[in-house]
């Protein structure tokens, strides 16, 4: 058994399409030979590929509509070595290039298009990137296009990713783009805290989407919000908007547990995020901005935050200066406004409370503090750096925040939404499955 949206009326393992799970052989042509095949069952009922216990190296491959990707508990999909494997495919629009390199990019390993009804899962399965050589290629700057993620679904709707371990990404690790109806949940996500970009969980101008009970120990940020690059993103304009992060359980020591940016130029807002967890990590909820950017950051709610081990508590950056070329918009100022955080408690923290930066001329308001206690390992004499900022806050804030955020006090709560987003309602149900013996799927 396993929960899903929705079950499947036929079912074949990867063995049937000639798969060998000894981890030497190449399983590319057996994996983009079963989609194939099964696509056929897109309209009937949809169909399920079980990848059964075993170690399958593969290249990318492409997912197809109404499918599952089921992964046995002892099985390990493994990503090639061989680099003639991975296609170069083009730059995403909102980007305008890629994000390591100009130009084209590697595909990912587990890819589509333009799907409806997609889910990954399994009984915790794993899908190892074997990343290593990429971030040493990345390093040695021996790389000519940008490296490809291990789940990347775009122009998609009904994404279900739930279930499984994701292991050593060559960069970032779910990155659903372009796409709505989006649910991770259940997933770890694990490579080395100093692994270049190996975010863990990216919506990029995306809509309802919602990530909850997910662990991440990451080299980069564990969940990451975007909405394409400078001009590029401007011109493209598809926001990310009404997303949910629940239990969320971080370990990032160089980087964010949730950021929004840098790349926002199509928008964020509406962002829900509590009960998050978050293990020496630099910083909780990091907004990523800069000139150039345009549009805006706004409706963000964070509430119930336990943190440990943490370099700031809360940051924001708006001179976040990486521009993918010299063709950004000097005038394409962001806005970030209406930005939430209540219920904090941060233990161990080692450099300060804050560090807040807003755009001079263009300062980052609606700012509230509610319930608040960052507990410093040394005594600062500045625990709260704020430069163009505004906001309120709390009595129960410890420290007290600088003046720029004391502009109003308040007893109350800081808002954080009523409502119930359409993400919220979808619900799982039990499917059940029969593996057919190698050479009889049904």
């Amino acid at each position: 058994m396993y929960l899903a949206p929705n079950c499947r009326a036929h079912t074949a393992s990867l063995a049937d399409f000639g798969g060998v799970g000894d981890g030497t052989t190449s399983n590319t042509a057996a994996f983009r030979s079963a989609v194939d095949q099964l696509s056929q069952y897109s309209g009937d009922g949809g169909a399920m590929l079980y990848v059964p216990a075993g170690k399958w190296l593969t290249g990318p491959f492409n997912l197809t509509s109404h499918f599952t990707l089921f992964l046995h508990s002892d099985a390990v999909i493994l990503g090639s070595q061989n680099m003639s494997e991975w296609p170069v495919i083009a730059p995403l629009p909102s980007y305008g290039r890629g994000r390591d390199k100009i130009g084209g990019r590697y595909a990912s390993l587990i890819g589509g298009s333009n799907l409806t009804d997609v889910v990954i899962t399994g009984n915790n399965g794993t899908i190892d990137g074997q990343g290593a050589m990429w971030w040493s290629k990345f390093h040695q700057n021996k790389l000519k296009y940008t490296r490809g993620y291990l789940v990347e679904l775009m122009w998609s709707e009904g994404i279900f990713i739930s279930n499984v371990t994701l292991l050593n990404s060559p960069a970032w690790n779910i990155h659903p783009v372009y796409s709505r109806n989006i649910v991770v949940q259940g997933v770890t996500i694990l490579a080395p805290t100093r692994s270049p970009n190996t975010d863990g969980i990216n919506p990029d101008s995306c809509s309802h989407v919602r990530i909850e009970d997910c662990y991440v120990v990451s080299g980069d940020d564990c969940v990451a919000i975007k909405s394409g690059w400078d001009e590029y993103g401007i011109k493209f304009n598809m926001p990310s908007q009404h997303i949910v992060v629940r239990r969320l359980t971080c370990v990032s020591p160089t980087s964010a547990m949730i950021a929004l940016g840098s790349e926002m130029s199509g928008g964020v807002s509406d962002v829900r995020a509590e009960d998050i967890t978050a293990v020496n990590t630099e910083s909780a909820v990091r907004i990523k901005t800069a000139v150039g950017r345009g549009n805006y950051v706004k409706d963000v709610f964070v509430r119930g935050m336990h943190l440990d081990g943490m370099k700031y508590v809360f940051w924001m950056t708006g001179n976040y200066k990486s521009h993918p070329d010299d063709g950004f918009d000097p005038n394409a100022i962001p806005v970030v406004d209406n930005i939430s955080y209540q219920d904090v408690v941060a233990t161990g923290v080692y450099k300060s409370a804050a560090r807040l930066e807003g755009i001079d001329g263009a300062p980052f308001r609606g700012i509230c503090l509610a319930n608040v206690t960052a507990q410093l390992d040394k005594s600062k004499k500045y625990p709260w750096t704020c430069t163009d900022v505004e906001g309120v806050s709390s009595a129960d804030v410890t420290p007290p925040p600088c003046e720029a955020l004391q502009q109003g006090k308040h007893d109350g709560a800081c808002p954080f939404p009523t409502d119930t987003l359409p993400i919220d309602k979808v619900t799982v149900q039990q499917c059940a499955y029969d593996v057919p013996p190698a050479g009889a799927g049904n």
